[in-house]
């Protein structure tokens, strides 16, 4: 299964404020374990809120907010994607974490949906019109 780790910011990582080398030393530690393990498929830091945009959908209405936004106990400043056994097993990995951020800091771990969990829905007809996708994204990857 794949479970998402989401990095959740803090007034300081959404001030800007950079990881120290030990933070980066211990952080590139960790990633190198989980690469080990066959954990890790990507992650990645994001640029503080104010940096981003949110589009919000009403309908057909498109809505343009630009950052920073200002709650910051549900902004997200990185993240993982693992591939694990089971969410056992990725609660167990984050534990392992070294703290991401100065102070207090919370990691949420969510399930990706796979393409079982859609269910009849998900019709033969648009389950292979996704592994087309699937194929030609990891075609374009492997290309850089």
């Amino acid at each position: 299964m794949k479970v998402m780790v989401l990095v959740k910011a803090t007034k300081d990582s959404e001030e800007g404020a950079m990881p120290s080398t030990e933070m980066l030393a211990a952080m590139g530690k960790y990633n190198e374990e989980l690469v080990k393990a066959g954990i890790m498929l990507a992650g990645d830091g994001l640029h503080p809120s104010s940096k981003g945009a949110r589009v919000r959908f009403s309908g057909t209405r498109r809505t343009v907010i630009d950052g920073p936004f200002t709650e910051t106990k549900e902004l997200v400043a990185g993240f993982w994607m693992w591939q694990v056994k089971s969410m056992e097993e990725a609660i167990e990995w984050a534990k392992r974490c070294p703290n991401p951020m100065p102070g207090e800091s919370e990691l949420e771990l969510r399930q990706v949906f796979e393409a079982e969990d859609f269910g009849p829905e998900f019709t033969p007809e648009l389950r292979a019109a996704e592994e087309r996708l699937a194929a030609e994204l990891a075609a374009k990857n492997a290309k850089k």
